[in-house]
């Protein structure tokens, strides 16, 4: 698991990360195009990376895909989430049977999210239930990691 802040370094790091543990990783993309200017980042992240990736989008339902045997660069949580989340998800629960279902193939899985929890609270009540969301979240994931990075300033820092 790799998390960090906006703009932290954490998808670069995990790409690169998934290109040493194999030549020809998976980047599985849970973002929902928004608007124009989401469209152009989906964009940036596409172009960075090459012809050895194989790509899979999927914003919701990560069990759909069979990636056994593969490197899995999941990316990233915290859109997931949002997916979720914009349809009146009311219990996580229902996502940590997804990620347990997902996780059970024998595969080697690269989860990248955000800390958004770690700044001041929101006055937006939707705002802090996402926050409270995804810090259930990654707590769940971050359990069951053998690793977690948390990036900082573009420097990853192992804390798991």
């Amino acid at each position: 698991m790799i998390t960090g802040g906006q703009r932290s370094g954490k998808s670069t790091y995990a790409e690169k990360l998934a290109l040493a543990l194999a030549p020809n990783p998976v980047y599985l993309a849970t973002a929902h195009i928004w608007d124009d200017e989401f469209r152009e980042r989906v964009r940036a992240h596409r172009a960075r990376r090459g012809p050895e990736w194989t790509n899979i989008e999927e914003e919701k339902y990560l069990s759909r895909h069979d990636v056994t045997g593969r490197t899995v660069l999941i990316d990233c949580c915290t859109l997931w989430l949002t997916n979720f989340f914009s349809e009146g998800m009311n219990d996580i629960e229902e996502m940590k049977e997804e990620f347990d279902r997902f996780t059970s193939q024998d595969a080697t899985f690269i989860f990248v999210t955000n800390e958004i929890g770690m700044g001041g609270t929101s006055a937006n009540a939707l705002q802090r239930r996402f926050t409270d969301f995804l810090g259930w979240l990654n707590q769940y994931i971050a359990e069951r990691a053998d690793e977690v990075i948390l990036m900082v300033s573009g420097i990853n820092v192992k804390i798991k």
